[in-house]
């Protein structure tokens, strides 16, 4: 599954890094501790956050994560979208909360 899959089909904005949309997700990562998913978050995962800072781009390049989801209506801040655009990773932002977006990605990732 492509991030852009993810984006038609939970209703995503695209904020930044859409020239990473065509990235393949292979699972996903939920937490707002930097170092945990640093040491844990797998490459290709999405990770879901509410995190907004220039750090989450750092660590979701470091790592090669597919994408960001920002849950709350979360945007991020211009520093942020401007790494995302120069790593082609890209964050997406919705209104539902951290639960239901995780479960989502859960169930489509193991159909």
């Amino acid at each position: 599954m492509k991030v852009s899959d993810l984006v038609e089909k939970f209703g995503l904005k695209v904020f930044s890094g859409e020239d990473g949309l065509d990235r393949e997700v292979t699972g996903g990562y939920v937490s707002d501790l930097l170092s945990d998913v640093m040491g844990n978050a797998g490459e290709g995962d999405v990770w879901i956050t509410l995190q907004t800072h220039q750090n989450v781009m750092a660590i979701a390049s470091l790592k090669d994560l597919a994408a960001v989801i920002l849950v709350k209506d979360r945007e991020p801040e211009e520093d942020t979208l401007e790494h995302s655009n120069d790593e082609s990773i890209p964050i997406l932002g919705t209104n539902r909360q951290t639960f239901e977006i995780a479960g989502k990605l859960y169930n489509v990732l193991n159909q």
